[in-house]
């Protein structure tokens, strides 16, 4: 590899061979031009009668002749059609993952196989990196075929020069803007980015286009080159190519320059709209983005009248780029022959840029196995050196360990080797024998376990109907409905005179109670398939919110005359109510706090007991404790452990205490069934029995003769039919379960 400070940057165009070595200067961001070299080909390569391989040859052995390159890195730089450029702009990831990602786009983007191509690629200046994440990030992607790199770098190969650095010509180009044109990337600001200079390098058959503001870059290259203004005059003025080309050089001194310029006329047109179309391109894929200047560079950039065409075209301004800011160095800069073609050396420039370690893009097309052959071949002497090293400690160690083999004898060892098998058979018998004993005793341990626990379980079941019968509201045995006396007698007094009405009898209608009709259980073993279907139910369930908005919906609108008149009553009905429940609130405080770390769902096996009841605690004075609310507030707020401990334990560690129904393996009560509010009929007579063998029906209304005399006495009551389902998973509490392997475990 180069050993020097210097760079030697070579571009082989078309027309002829560019060189220009350079190094850093003492001063800060500035290259100082050591030497150069353009060497112009006897004709074009494009040129039918052309052998490119021989002339280019021929230019690099003059190359050689003239230079000396021992020591120096080389850069050479390759047409902008022969390779791929990607800019591609990242999500939002993780800076760690970015070489994996890059790695998926370049499969992406490349049409070829991988294995089929040379790449690289480069995060771009810009985009926000905090913490390990990075946001905008942009990468600059760039590939050629391996059968184009080796067609490039052949040259250089026959002409025994080690290549350095391989890279694409406007890649050059658009280092070339960044170090000299614009400022520095960590100086720019990301929100308010200075104008994108274009730099157009016009080549004989094509144009490579680059557009940059030093953050973001953009690359197209142009179907129109030199050769197209030549091929015009041919056509035009019926010459030969070669005298078209002298031609076209000196246009300005031609015999007839007006008619000249005419014939390039529709040339200066068609570039000027290729231009015009990329410049409208780039501008719509990146909005934000405003367009400076232009810059022309390349030997075809000379054409007199071509700035000012496009100038006046794109209504921009155009130039051509005469001058390197930050190229030092009077012999190079101020010599006929560079300052003549200095528009064709922007590329070399580029070119040093990179191999001196001070460009924006830092990328190289050169293949690995170059690299890695080349420095194979600098380090051979070194290898071989160790190589025999490794040979001689080789031997010496084989010979050592010989000499020991041979000093063994197997029977030296026999006695020994009897009593090793002999120790090892009893250690596995001793060990065996240990793993049975300590099952044995597991054993043990579960079934003594188990039968200290049978008296605990016996209790569990009385538990559980004990727990349920004090969670269920109940009222005291002597106390009379005196609202329900009161609207039988106002009943009484408004359809009946005193003479044909029969006596009121008092009737005492448990309002506050729940009247649980039946209780079944039935055994899961995996819960979960109990609760999966009803998990809306239960969320329901335990919302508090859910049920003032589901009475409304599950009452019976009362339609009759009379209920009109009760909004007032109501009114005042619930004003009572409210303050007693404030009340109660404040008196009712639960002993015991519920845990808000309670599972989102059962698990394992267990029991799910089902209760079918109703209650008539839904006439309107109730409101808004009525149907579910009642329900919730009363029943459910047990089972859930939200009024306190009221569950005693019978058996076990904590016998006497007070525990939440959890603590039995009571919860996630669900109600799954619930009725509108129904009229129900209760008839007071003694020999009227109604459908449910208490007086009661499906509301009729009174039994009247045909005068509309009362034959019987009752009343209409509001009844709400309910079924609940709720998990019992039995448990002691405070008792302590013996693991399969006889540790401790968690409490019940």
């Amino acid at each position: 590899m180069a050993r020097s400070r210097n760079v030697w940057g070579i571009d082989i165009g078309k027309c002829g061979l560019k060189a220009l070595r350079c190094s850093l200067s003492s001063q800060q961001g500035k290259l100082v031009a050591e030497t150069f070299d353009y060497i112009e080909y006897p004709m074009l390569l494009t040129q039918p009668e052309a052998d490119p391989t021989e002339l280019i040859r021929d230019a690099l052995e003059e190359f050689l002749r003239r230079n000396d390159t021992a020591g120096d890195t080389i850069a050479v730089s390759v047409p902008g059609q022969s390779g791929l450029s990607k800019f591609i702009k990242l999500p939002p990831v993780e800076a760690s993952k970015i070489p994996d990602i890059v790695t998926y786009e370049a499969r992406q983007q490349i049409p070829f196989p991988l294995e089929q191509v040379v790449w690289s690629w480069q995060r771009l200046e810009g985009g926000i990196e905090e913490s390990g994440f990075v946001i905008d990030a942009e990468i600059a992607l760039f590939a050629m075929k391996r059968d184009q790199v080796t067609k490039a770098i052949e040259p250089f190969k026959e002409a025994d020069i080690e290549i350095d650095l391989l890279q694409l010509s406007p890649v050059s180009l658009a280092n070339v803007v960044m170090f000299d044109q614009l400022p520095k990337a960590s100086e720019i600001d990301p929100e308010a980015p200075p104008a994108s200079i274009v730099l157009a390098s016009m080549g004989v058959d094509t144009t490579d286009l680059v557009i940059t503001n030093g953050l973001k870059i953009w690359q197209r290259t142009m179907p129109i080159g030199g050769n197209n203004f030549t091929r015009a005059l041919v056509q035009g003025m019926r010459m030969t190519f070669a005298k078209a080309e002298k031609l076209k050089r000196n246009a300005a001194r031609a015999d007839d320059p007006k008619k000249v310029f005419q014939t390039l006329r529709p040339v200066f047109n068609e570039f000027a709209s290729e231009l015009q179309r990329s410049l409208n391109y780039f501008t719509g894929q990146d909005r934000t983005a405003k367009i400076g200047q232009v810059l022309l560079v390349g030997n075809a950039a000379k054409l007199r009248g071509l700035s000012d065409f496009l100038a006046k075209q794109l209504q921009l301004e155009v130039h051509r780029l005469r001058e390197f800011k930050s190229l030092e160095g009077e012999l190079v800069l101020k010599a006929p022959v560079f300052r003549e073609n200095q528009l064709g050396f922007s590329t070399v420039y580029g070119l040093c840029l990179q191999g001196l370690g001070v460009s924006g893009i830092r990328t190289n097309l050169l293949p690995s196995d170059v690299t890695l052959d080349r420095l194979i071949q600098s380090k051979k002497p070194w290898a071989v050196a160790a190589m025999l090293g490794l040979l001689v400690a080789a031997l010496i160690n084989f010979f050592g360990i010989y000499i020991a083999w041979s000093s063994y004898s197997e029977n030296l060892f026999a006695d020994a080797f009897t009593q090793v098998d002999s120790v090892v058979g009893k250690s596995s018998q001793i060990q065996s024998s240990l793993q049975q004993v300590q099952a044995e005793e597991l054993e043990i341990l579960d079934t003594q376990q188990r039968l200290s626990q049978i008296s605990d379980r016996r209790f569990q079941s009385l538990d559980l109907i004990r727990a349920i019968e004090s969670m269920i509201p109940r009222d005291e045995p002597d106390k009379t409905d005196t609202p329900l006396r009161d609207a039988i007698q106002a009943e009484k007094a408004e359809t009946t005179d005193e003479a044909t009405a029969l006596p009121v009898i008092p009737v005492s209608i448990n309002y506050d109670e729940l009247h649980i009709n039946s209780l079944d259980c039935q055994y899961f073993e995996d819960l979960s398939t109990w609760f999966e279907p009803l998990e809306e139910d239960w969320k329901r369930t335990v919302a508090r919110d859910q049920f003032e908005t589901n009475d409304a919906a599950e009452k019976t609108p009362d339609t009759d005359a009379e209920g009109q008149s009760n909004t007032q009553a109501e009114v005042d009905t619930q004003a009572e109510v409210d303050t007693e429940s404030e009340a109660d609130t404040e008196s009712n405080e639960p002993l015991i706090e519920p845990e808000e770390s309670d599972p989102e769902a059962p698990t394992g096996e267990g029991w799910v007991v089902q209760l079918v009841g109703h209650h008539f605690h839904n006439e309107d004075y109730h409101a808004p404790f009525e149907g579910r609310t009642y329900l919730r507030t009363t029943l459910i707020e047990s089972l859930l452990g939200e009024r306190g401990a009221i569950v005693t334990v019978t058996a076990g560690p904590m016998a006497g205490e007070k525990v939440l129904p959890k603590e039995i393996g009571v919860g996630f009560p669900a109600i799954i069934e619930s009725s509108p509010i129904e009229n129900y009929w209760l008839s007071t007579a003694v020999d009227s029995v109604g459908d449910d063998g208490m007086g009661m029906g499906p509301s009729r209304g009174p039994t009247r003769g045909p005068s509309g005399e009362l034959l019987e006495e009752g009343l209409e009551l509001k009844k709400y039919d309910f079924i609940i389902q709720f998990v019992w998973q039995p448990k002691t509490p405070g008792a302590v379960q013996i693991n399969s392997n006889g540790e401790n475990g968690d409490d019940y």
